[in-house]
């Protein structure tokens, strides 16, 4: 029975995890660019990867990211 919950436990952590929303520099570090180059793409639309605004703060939420990132995996042929 412990081992059941600990497990639901474990599942409720990830998909907190996955819905943590980042800051722009937290963003930036877990994709290795500039805060500024996420600036660009906002503004230019260049890519369509969601953010969150909240008042003046810009947002995005870690599995957007991480589902962003996937999207434009380059796999040789």
């Amino acid at each position: 029975m412990a081992t059941k919950q600990l497990e639901s436990l474990s599942e409720r952590i990830q998909d907190d995890d996955e819905d943590k929303l980042l800051t722009e520099n937290q963003t930036a570090d877990l994709m290795t660019i500039q805060p500024q180059t996420l600036s660009v793409w906002r503004t230019t639309k260049r890519y369509d990867l969601p953010y969150v605004k909240i008042g003046r703060a810009v947002r995005y939420r870690r599995s957007d990211v991480m589902a962003f990132i996937e999207s434009r995996m380059v796999t040789s042929e």
